[in-house]
């Protein structure tokens, strides 16, 4: 027997070498996601297609997107980079999973995925040599938020007349590509048009069986509503299924073209490929999302979903909580807890303190809550800090900001003030000021919409009274929350500093934060009217300064200080009377478009994002308002940032700002329509898509990601 020679043996282990350092070579592992290409055999032979799998194998609870991602997410895709003489094929996609996301339907992978794709060479291919292949993957993962990934990969494998199975891929390899979807066989399957609703009818043919629950996955968007009832009936030996239409359609729609589920299989098959003509008349889609009739929004990283009861309310309360860290509540958690610092009543007495305080929140919120309700019910368009809408109101709050930071900076106190009977009575019901104190946290929080608080809010204007009445209770229990605890736990306000002269001057220190809130009433003051008007506000205030100051000196028997404390007050109830009596005019979408659009951002109307969406272009809105302390933090730490805006700009997504400062109808009806009672509401319009909600309280990391999905 003739031995091999060297050079034979030293091929042959390097090529076996180069098998066993690719069945050995590391996957690509990123965050969430391990990536590798996988083949069916050991190597490329000219002339035969070579099975070639992306394997994506996810971490617990994360998934990736089929061919048609449903209301939500992106298809997987690869993009090969081969050389001359390779071809690779379409990606062949296992049957997906059906995963719901609250109303909202899925199709994707969890766990680990097999995609496969197919790789001929020439005849004549490098025979004897190695060859790369080399892709480009990038996907979308899942859980409660979204995060686009991807890797580069690469397989090299020799080019050889045969190759074996590969030990370790192989058989798996053949199972799944065993699985995959084929024509179904065994039923005749015609679909019919029923204006928004399409009939798919199975007859049986010889064999044909009972499949079982059926469920159609279309394999393009916008043709079928992925989150739809499916209506399945019988017929005899015939199975009907009827299907939605898709709320926003893409493309003609003149085939049913997609797989075919069933839960006790077709034969051997879980599923089957099913691509008929539609006969009859679909009904038209609307064009775009509007105020009327928009699509059902999906929720990126941090948004809420619509809830049922229980989680809306759990939501409700965790806002309730948040809701003390927002700025415009941060005046009245400073000066409650300086009274905690200041307070050495009995445990018992501490207590009943922050009963009365909590008390003071929670029938605030129901006052609210009845208000809504009721104004509701008589037709108004309002939500969450529907108050603040009011120049009246914001002029009010304005003067009793002012008066209260005056009393913190030392210029008057308030028992100075009060007749000597309703002092000594003042005195005596020290809980009554605790509720109303409560009340006024409230008061103050309404502009201001924290984070899981939307979502429960919209929910709960849109059910029952009983329910909006339960929710808001759980706003306000969670809004309470915090001082309770202070009351109810003396080891934790013995953390706090002991009384001393450094309480005065933390006294005059937050004035400013007060100072500060009145300047911020004056500009929503001025969004909502004009300069005249806040003018007008800055004079009122001077005069109330000159009156408190005065007062003191006119109670202890001054006549002529006394004159001009009466004078001053006269005066400035003469010079502001016009704010109390002034109502903005609500902007129409016929006046928000003569108005000067601001720098990138249009002015909001339901026809021009209509408009926008129909020339397949991305729309970003910003439902805002003056009076919305978040909405103005947000512009300036995300959206005005260049980061953001150069985003915006290279994904040519138009900028829509809609203002909700004063009164408007349709801003409200948009803000319903996406299950929003108040601002801020950051809405991605995405065209074929639903549209993308985003959190309240942005990061410049969520536009990013966002902007991804397009």
């Amino acid at each position: 027997m003739q031995r091999p020679s060297i050079l034979a043996v030293f091929v042959v282990a390097m090529l076996a070498l180069g098998a066993s350092a690719y069945a050995l070579a590391e996957p690509v592992r990123t965050p969430h996601v391990e990536a590798e290409l996988v083949a069916s055999r050991t190597a490329l032979t000219p002339g035969q297609p070579l099975t070639v799998a992306l394997r994506l194998a996810m971490q617990r609870g994360w998934h990736t997107y089929w061919q048609n991602p449903g209301d939500s997410g992106l298809p997987t895709t690869i993009e090969w980079k081969l050389s001359a003489g390779l071809t690779a094929g379409p990606i062949q996609w296992p049957v997906p999973r059906v995963l719901p996301v609250g109303p909202l339907v899925n199709f994707g992978y969890e766990g680990e995925v097999l995609l496969f794709a197919d790789i001929s060479a020439v005849p004549d291919f490098l025979s004897g040599k190695t060859t790369t292949l080399a892709a480009r993957v990038d996907w979308l993962v899942c859980k409660e938020i979204c995060i686009p990934e991807g890797a580069d990969l690469a397989l090299t494998l020799p080019v050889a007349t045969q190759g074996d199975a590969d030990p370790r891929w192989g058989d798996a390899i053949a199972r799944a590509r065993s699985a995959l979807p084929r024509p179904l066989t065994g039923w005749r399957v015609s679909a019919n048009a029923l204006g928004d609703k399409v009939e798919l009818t199975l007859m049986p043919q010889a064999g044909g069986g009972d499949p079982g629950a059926l469920r159609f996955l279309p394999f393009a968007e916008g043709k079928i509503e992925p989150a739809g009832a499916q209506l399945a009936t019988r017929s005899g030996s015939a199975r009907k299924l009827l299907l939605p239409v898709a709320n926003q359609r893409v493309g003609d729609f003149t085939r049913v073209n997609g797989l075919l589920t069933a839960s006790n299989g077709f034969g051997d098959a879980s599923a089957g490929i099913i691509d008929v003509p539609l006969t009859g008349t679909v009904a038209p889609a609307a064009s775009a999302p509007s105020a009327s009739a928009p699509s059902t929004p999906v929720f990126a990283a941090g948004g809420e979903p619509p809830l049922p009861l229980l989680v809306a309310m759990a939501f409700a309360f965790i806002g309730g909580v948040l809701l003390n860290l927002m700025p415009c509540v941060f005046p009245v958690l400073s000066l409650k807890v300086l009274g905690f610092a200041a307070h050495h009543d009995s445990r018992a007495a501490m207590r009943t303190h922050g009963l009365a305080f909590a008390a003071g929140v929670v029938v605030s919120f129901w006052l609210l809550a009845a208000g809504l309700v009721a104004l509701r019910a008589a037709g108004q368009q309002l939500g969450w800090g529907f108050q603040l809408q009011s120049p009246a109101v914001v002029a009010a709050l304005a003067i009793l900001f002012f008066a209260l930071a005056l009393n913190l900076s030392g210029v008057f106190e308030v028992h100075q003030l009060l007749p000597s009977a309703l002092a000594s009575w003042n005195a005596r019901n020290a809980y009554v000021n605790d509720a109303l104190s409560g009340m006024l946290a409230v008061v103050i929080a309404s502009p201001c919409s924290a984070p899981f608080m939307g979502a429960a809010l919209g929910y709960a204007l849109t059910e029952s009274a009983v329910v909006t009445w339960l929710t808001f209770t759980a706003l306000g229990l969670g809004m309470a929350l915090p001082y309770l605890l202070l009351a109810f736990f003396p080891a934790w306000r013995a953390k706090l500093p002991k009384p001393g002269p450094w309480m005065l001057r933390l006294k005059h220190l937050l004035a400013f934060p007060l100072y500060a809130s009145v300047i911020w009433l004056a500009w929503v003051l001025g969004a909502q009217l004009d300069n005249d008007a806040v003018a007008r506000l800055g004079a009122m205030l001077v005069l109330i300064a000159l009156a408190l100051w005065l007062w003191p000196a006119m109670r202890s028997g001054n006549r002529l200080w006394g004159a001009g404390a009466i004078a001053a007050t006269v005066s400035a109830v003469a010079i502001g009377w016009p704010l109390f009596t002034a109502v903005p005019a609500g902007e129409t979408a016929a006046v928000r478009t003569a108005l000067a659009d601001s720098g990138p951002w249009r002015s909001y109307s339901a026809d021009r994002v209509s408009q926008l969406i129909s020339t397949g272009r991305p729309v970003f809105v910003d439902f805002t308002a003056a009076w919305c302390v978040t909405c103005q933090v947000n512009k300036q730490l995300v959206l005005n940032t260049d980061a953001v805006q150069q985003a915006f700009a290279g994904s040519n997504v138009a900028l829509v700002r809609a203002d909700w400062t004063r009164r408007d109808l349709d801003i409200g009806r948009a803000l319903a329509a996406l299950g929003r009672n108040g601002v801020p509401v950051y809405v991605l319009y995405r065209p074929g898509k639903a549209p993308l909600l985003l959190p309240e309280v942005l990061q410049q990391r969520m536009i990013l990601d966002a902007l991804a999905t397009l």
